[in-house]
């Protein structure tokens, strides 16, 4: 998930639960029209829009931003492959889980067959 080792030099995140653009814009050191263009480019960033359209990150968006900045700045990946790296994330998530389900129900049904041979 987040490195927070490549992330040190930014300042922590206050115990907030909705943030400005301005205030994302300072806790992650990017500037305010990156993030609106990130949000076209990655669907998993989508901060509520309130009044007159303005925007509030939660505290998932704002780390959510530090590790697409850590990806883009630090590790070199494009925009796309930074995409890619995200969405790998969530692919590995769910395999295990899937992993898990399956392994659940061939237990399941073993037992199943075990009932009926009885």
């Amino acid at each position: 998930m987040l490195e927070t080792s490549n992330n040190s030099e930014l300042p922590s995140i206050p115990n907030k639960r909705y943030f400005t653009i301005g205030e994302v814009s300072d806790l992650c050191d990017v500037k305010p029209h990156v993030l609106r263009y990130w949000e076209q480019e990655f669907p998993d960033l989508k901060p509520v829009k309130r009044r007159g359209n303005r925007r509030y990150y939660q505290r998932h968006d704002v780390m959510l931003i530090r590790q697409i900045r850590d990806l883009l700045y630090h590790q070199g990946y494009t925009i796309g492959g930074a995409r890619l790296q995200l969405s790998g994330d969530t692919a590995r998530e769910d395999s295990a889980q899937t992993q898990q389900v399956v392994k659940q129900l061939r237990q399941e049904l073993e037992d199943v067959l075990k009932i009926l041979k009885a």
